[in-house]
């Protein structure tokens, strides 16, 4: 293992480290170009379930860059297909749900089936990737949060207001919590199975879930995520880190649903939601994604200024607010992981 391999799995512990972790969501993907080697000849899906492909895609930023972290190559709505949803992603439109939930018959029609028979290639990835990483940094596997699968899986795709899925919550909450509580069980089963693959830390993405009202959030949501962690940290012993977008104002919320690094975005200063969580959890974040197009000088400025801000503080990971943008330039990449390694080196 090189020298600091282990300082992400320290830093997820609240343990003294040599220098910030560092890695990106996101980070192998469509800004790379050897992602697109594979993303002109296959399609998403294939890259997403053929093994050698998902490895291979895991590898590149981690050739690329000192990043002190790896993270699958998969995606957070497979899952849904595994259940009966009939899942495609169309070009120009993003991931399409073609047969969306809208009754209760279409609930009733739901399967979970355990992660490793449902989903199989994930598990086949994953211990690819942690043979072919040979301990030089630790992999993370990932799901959805049941709230941003729920919705996806009832709106049938993308949405700005999610009026199909917030009248269903609000409209039939018995129906609704049926639904979630079955998202969160199969969540909960796949991320124990990632870790049975080989997995050394777990992410859960809630991308959606800043739509809601803090109030909104804990009756309706709150428990499911509660479930679908529990159900993960019970059966395996690893970090969990729970991350979601536009969270500023349910942060303490999203803590009591359980992860051991809370993940918060660019909208707040990461001194000031860390203080809001407390000192019992690690923070993930949090430069906002578009300041990595700009000139490198500023860069260092807007990051500087993170590390500052909780400077002295075990458990900090840095890592964008969201995921890297599709054209960001690469050489910045490589020079902020570089910088935040260097500015915080003890």
């Amino acid at each position: 293992m090189r020298d600091g391999s282990d300082r992400f799995l320290k830093a997820c512990r609240r343990e003294c480290v040599d220098a910030t972790p560092v890695w990106f969501m996101r980070q192998a993907g469509r800004y790379m170009k050897a992602y697109w080697t594979y993303r002109d000849r296959y399609s998403f899906l294939d890259m997403v379930k053929t093994p050698e492909i998902s490895t291979a895609i895991t590898m590149q930023p981690v050739n690329a860059y000192d990043v002190d972290a790896a993270i699958i190559f998969q995606d957070l709505l497979p899952i849904l297909e595994s259940m009966g949803l009939d899942l495609d992603y169309v070009k120009g439109e993003g991931p399409v749900i073609h047969n969306p939930i809208r009754t209760v018959v279409d609930i009733d029609a739901l399967i979970v089936r355990p992660a490793e028979e449902a989903m199989p290639y994930a598990s086949d990835a994953i211990r690819m990737a942690v043979s072919e990483l040979n301990g030089r940094v630790p992999l993370i596997g990932f799901a959805g949060a049941p709230f941003t699968l729920v919705c996806y899986a009832v709106e049938g795709g993308s949405s700005r207001n999610y009026e199909i899925a917030k009248g269903l919550m609000y409209g039939e909450p018995a129906q609704w919590h049926r639904l979630m509580d079955m998202m969160a069980t199969a969540i909960g089963d796949y991320l124990i199975a990632q870790v049975r693959a080989g997995a050394g830390v777990l992410q859960v993405f809630d991308s959606w879930v800043g739509a809601l009202s803090p109030a909104d959030y804990r009756e309706y949501v709150l428990p499911h995520s509660q479930k679908a962690i529990a159900i993960a940290k019970e059966e395996v012993d690893v970090p969990l880190i729970h991350f979601g977008t536009g969270t500023s104002g349910i942060l303490e919320l999203l803590k009591e649903a359980g992860g051991d690094v809370i993940g918060v975005d660019w909208r707040i200063d990461i001194d000031v939601a860390w203080r809001r969580l407390g000192d019992d959890v690690g923070v993930q974040g949090n430069l906002d994604p578009v300041v990595l197009f700009a000139p490198f000088e500023e860069i260092e400025r807007q990051t500087g200024r993170i590390l500052d801000s909780v400077k002295g503080k075990s458990g900090h990971i840095f890592n964008l607010g969201h995921g890297i943008l599709q054209r960001t330039p690469v050489e910045n990449v490589r020079r902020l992981v570089d910088f935040v390694h260097e500015y915080t080196a003890r």
